[in-house]
């Protein structure tokens, strides 16, 4: 299962926007400078980490059912 490439470039995928998710949730838990300067920044990164991490999940789904 995880010798699938699609599968891990989607478990990649899935792992950056935890990663900015939790990095932008620390800004605002720490509040500050860090926070002014970039909350908005980092969430527009989730926000397109995002997108292409579901685009990914629907591509891996719709080849394994044969599409």
């Amino acid at each position: 299962m995880f010798q699938d490439p699609l599968l891990i470039v989607v478990l990649v995928a899935v792992a950056v926007v935890a990663i900015i998710l939790l990095t932008g949730i620390g800004g605002f838990a720490k509040g500050g400078d860090f926070n002014k300067k970039h909350a908005n920044r980092i969430m527009r990164y989730r926000i397109y980490a995002q997108a292409v991490a579901i685009a990914l999940i629907l591509l891996f789904v719709w080849i394994r059912r044969g599409g």
